[in-house]
């Protein structure tokens, strides 16, 4: 809760001709919490990547009319007691989130008979006008005035973390990606768009007809490079070994069956696997939660034993590292906080954070057995007097299989409004696996890990090259 205090100015107080101004940012919450009262949920407003440049909203009428103006007058001038009853105003352009926004109201005209104020409104970003016009109000006669007055925070969508995943992208040289089996629209469409982002140079594997069928039905046109095939079984062979012979730096998984992918990976002849175990990681930006946190695994080792989960916090780590965590805190997840010999998932953490104290684990800090609260509320820890760096705070989730690790992300998604992004690593390249269900934000967020995580692989390479 943020709290503020509120005092009105009364119509005989009101200057005619004195401006009064306040500049601040609108953030993408407020848009979206904008947009849900409007009834306004085209794509177009609402998914930054869905067209245009990403944080461009093009719902200026609702977010600054109704958010910056209202607010202004409602709380500033002439403050609690206003009653709004025209406005007539002119919308010119979009308004960026997170950029400074200026909005300024100047009297033009009082009329006693009613109370009646006519303000000059202007709301601008930088040189930009975004709206402009007339709003008359009934100014209040008496004084009134608020005292921290509560204001819930919005918490509607995350803090913006995909927005900063594909920052940090700009200026990186595009990845080439091998999309396999790219057969349907969506499949086809996000690569397309990751690429006009410059995220990745798509290279199209499949069989050819259908691609450029979908392509054609789409009205999209296909610049990139297409390698034939005949089935989904062969374009998982070619594009792994196209990764094998380093044509292509990464994967990014199309319209086949998961599991037809990732037995070609893991195909001991001829697939990626290197001396660390595959794995997978979501990547959760969750509305309750200060930060970033990742899930793993939750999609590729259904019931791992202890050498296995030695692996998938080794690569959790890694990539927590990768995306600007320095030393990430690792929670190893049971259904209680203490060890019990009936549980086997508490005997497993155990015996990592001792693995850790031993440098079997490096890179990051790990505590377990933690039950979900304790790992990621600081209250509940508190309560339970678990008194350690990651209670609370974690950023890493470890779970104790597959099943689990799968009903705590969708949970997350569907429940507690998170974006995800996912990852396969440990394989030679780092690989990209969809979802039918992902939205633009989720796949585009996806390419964005992908390509962090092979930069960071080119200059590891630079690095022992350069030895």
């Amino acid at each position: 809760m943020n709290e503020g205090n509120y005092a009105n100015v009364t119509f005989e107080e009101i200057e005619i001709g004195v401006p009064v101004t306040v500049e601040r940012p609108v953030t993408q919450p407020e848009v979206e919490a904008m947009a849900l009262v409007s009834g306004d949920v085209d794509p177009y407003h609402l998914e930054p990547g869905a067209r245009e440049a990403e944080k461009e909203i093009a719902c200026a009428q609702a977010v600054g009319a109704e958010a910056l103006l209202s607010g202004l007058l409602n709380r500033r001038v002439p403050g609690p007691g206003t009653r709004i009853l025209e406005q007539n105003l002119r919308f010119r352009g979009t308004i960026r989130t997170g950029e400074p926004v200026t909005t300024m109201v100047t009297a033009k005209s009082k009329n006693r008979s009613g109370n009646l104020v006519v303000f000059d409104c202007l709301v601008k970003q930088g040189a930009s006008e975004l709206i402009a016009g007339t709003v008359t109000v009934e100014a209040p006669t008496r004084r009134i005035a608020y005292e921290r007055v509560a204001t819930p925070e919005i918490i509607l969508r995350r803090k913006d973390a995909i927005a900063r995943l594909l920052k940090r992208c700009e200026g990186l040289e595009p990845v080439t990606c091998a999309i396999v089996h790219p057969c349907d629209a969506a499949s086809l469409l996000g690569p397309l768009e990751a690429a006009r982002r410059g995220l990745i140079v798509p290279v199209l594997v499949g069989p050819e007809a259908k691609i450029r069928a979908v392509a054609d039905a789409e009205k999209v046109d296909l610049q990139y490079r297409i390698v034939s095939t005949e089935h989904s079984h062969a374009s998982a062979e070619t594009a792994v070994a196209m990764a094998r012979s380093g044509e292509v730096e990464a994967l990014m998984k199309g319209s086949l069956h998961t599991d037809e992918l990732m037995g070609a990976v893991v195909s001991s002849a001829t697939g990626l696997r290197t001396a660390r175990r595959i794995s997978h990681a979501f990547i959760m930006d969750i509305p309750a939660y200060p930060r970033t946190v990742i899930v793993t695994d939750a999609a590729v080792n259904i019931f791992p034993d202890l050498p296995t989960k030695v692996d998938i916090v080794q690569n959790a780590i890694d990539l927590a590292q990768v995306l600007g965590v320095e030393t990430p805190k690792v929670a190893i997840l049971a259904a209680v906080e203490t060890v019990n010999p009936k549980m086997h998932a508490t005997l497993d953490a155990a015996a990592l954070c001792k693995m850790a104290d031993r440098g079997q684990i490096t890179g990051g800090i790990l505590d377990g057995p933690l039950a979900f609260d304790n790992a990621i509320s600081e209250e509940a820890a508190k309560t339970k007097k678990i008194v350690t760096p990651v209670a609370g705070n974690a950023d890493i989730l470890l779970v104790p299989d597959l099943e689990a690790g799968n009903m705590l992300a969708k949970q997350l998604q569907y429940l507690a409004g998170a974006d995800s992004a996912g990852i396969v690593l440990g394989a030679r390249v780092p690989i990209v696996l969809t979802s039918r269900a992902d939205n633009v934000r989720g796949r585009l967020a996806s390419v964005a890990v992908m390509a962090l995580v092979a930069h960071a692989k080119r200059a590891k390479q630079a690095t022992w090259q350069m030895r």
